[in-house]
């Protein structure tokens, strides 16, 4: 038997503050809400004691805001999915939002063991109004070590539900054998860093500002290429709620450098909002 975790977040306004009411079983919680950004923005730190996922694991994230609510949800190091004998190790999370709620979902980096079997799925219901940008960043194997993906599956799945609209589904699933996917120029290039960044609205998105959501993308994406950053990157409106950025990199750090010249790009041209970064990345 593997570890259960399931973390329930329930966000709402008190006055011009944004709160949460957290509820948990297992290893899976949230430290002391923070608000380095004023009252409106409840920046929130997911922790998992046990500091990986293993074989038979399986942790769920249950998101709710409320309208008008803006809450910020990062990790304080990598999500790690080690090696296992056969299991499914698997993390869910489900995001919904109440027009007017805002939400960032920004997991530092996902590192997939040789070996493990994994699946990692983000679900977003959004009503009309809501707004949420967040990414996913997966490495295959340990490449700073040395140490390849030899072995094992990765399924990822991201899924913008349709709430009587035409919905989005991205899933598809990462085989270590997969060499042609792997190694292919049409693929991931010998490469071992990818990365999905999306910006989502719960309808779709006036044309002005998915222009400068697309441009603002672009541009730093061009300065990433003239730059000694080595990652290739490119922005495109997958549907009409949905903007989204992918990076290919050979290692995590100029990836994640580029998604959050990105993040502050897209929270300056939708909510004309500063970059301001989560203090767990500042340590």
């Amino acid at each position: 038997m593997g570890w259960r975790g399931h973390l329930s977040l329930h966000y709402r306004m008190e006055g011009a503050r944004t709160v949460a009411l957290d509820r948990h079983e297992g290893p899976l919680r949230v430290l002391q809400r923070l608000y380095p950004e004023g009252d409106a923005v409840c920046h929130h730190v997911l922790v998992h004691p046990p500091g990986g996922i293993a074989g038979g694991d399986e942790l769920e994230i249950d998101a709710r805001l409320e309208p008008g609510t803006h809450a910020l949800l990062t990790t304080p190091g990598a999500t790690r999915y080690y090696r296992s004998s056969g299991p499914l190790a698997a993390q869910r999370a489900r995001l919904r939002l109440a027009g007017g709620a805002r939400l960032e979902w920004l997991p530092l980096e996902t590192i997939a063991y040789s070996g493990c079997v994994a699946e990692n799925q983000v679900r977003l219901a959004l009503e009309p109004g809501a707004e949420a940008m967040g990414w996913d960043v997966l490495a295959l194997g340990l490449p700073a070590s040395g140490e390849a993906f030899a072995n094992g599956s990765f399924l990822q799945h991201l899924e913008l539900e349709g709430n009587g609209q035409a919905g989005w589904l991205e899933r598809g699933r990462v085989e270590a054998a997969d060499q042609r996917l792997l190694d292919s120029p049409l693929g991931w290039d010998g490469l071992r860093v990818f990365a999905t960044m999306w910006f989502a609205r719960g309808s779709a998105w006036p044309v002005a500002t998915r222009e400068a959501l697309l441009e603002s993308a672009r541009a730093a994406c061009t300065a990433c290429a003239a730059s000694s950053l080595a990652a290739r990157a490119g922005a495109t409106v997958a549907h009409d709620r949905v903007v989204v950025l992918r990076v290919l990199g050979a290692r995590v750090e100029p990836v994640m450098a580029l998604l959050t010249q990105v993040r502050a790009a897209w929270r300056a041209a939708a909510w004309d909002m500063a970059d301001e970064r989560p203090r767990v990345w500042r340590t």
